[in-house]
């Protein structure tokens, strides 16, 4: 963690972090309007989260993260842009999720180039599974979307084996498919390495049922 990311999680965290809480939190309060809102877990360094955030002022975001120094480098770039329509949580995904968010709260949720757990022993490690499916799905509204992206083909395979069996969400593309890219899902130097490396890049979008 470099000096100008610590000091960002320390001065910056009041004004743009959430703090973990047991019990779901007002939204509405939080941002002080009722806004369509995204949801982006795992967002590593930010980047992606940013530019969304500032090409569309008219939708609020959270995004959530345990690496510290991700969220620091982030802290900063939303003080630089003035981006108000972001807050911050660095807790375990899966919790938040399930004890934190409202339900039927979610208009978006962004699963980009999670850790794929290569090695098969640690594949229950993945985050797309059942039982985060449902979590999402009991805080995504009807209609809403659940977009993946990962450059780990049996991953990638193993989310559309995943979605497959959730009565929760349907495959836009068709079961069995991946979608193309969204326009608005930028790329960033993570995925642009993985292109370089001979990865190929698969996109998922599902919509809650």
């Amino acid at each position: 963690m470099t000096s100008g990311q610590a000091r960002a999680l320390d001065q910056l965290w009041p004004k743009f972090g959430l703090d973990f809480a047991a019990g779901p939190i007002d939204l509405k309060a939080i941002f002080g309007r009722d806004a369509p809102l995204t949801l982006e877990i795992g967002f590593g360094n930010g980047e992606a989260l940013a530019a969304r955030a500032a090409a569309e002022p008219e939708r609020d975001f959270i995004g959530i993260e345990v690496h510290r120094p991700g969220v620091g480098r982030l802290l900063n770039g939303l003080e630089t842009q003035s981006l108000d329509n972001v807050r911050l949580v660095s807790h375990d995904a899966v919790e938040v999720v399930n004890g934190m968010l409202p339900p039927a709260s979610i208009d978006q949720v962004l699963i980009y180039f999670p850790d794929p757990w290569p090695k098969k022993r640690h594949h229950k490690r993945r985050l797309i599974q059942p039982a985060f499916l449902a979590a999402l799905a009991r805080v995504v509204k009807p209609g809403g979307r659940l977009e993946l992206a990962t450059d780990w083909e049996d991953y990638a395979l193993h989310m559309l084996e995943t979605i497959a069996a959730s009565p929760d969400f349907t495959n836009a593309a068709g079961s069995g498919n991946f979608a193309e890219r969204p326009p608005y899902r930028p790329q960033t130097r993570f995925e642009r390495r993985g292109l370089e490396r001979g990865h190929g890049v698969r996109d998922i979008i599902l919509i809650r049922t």
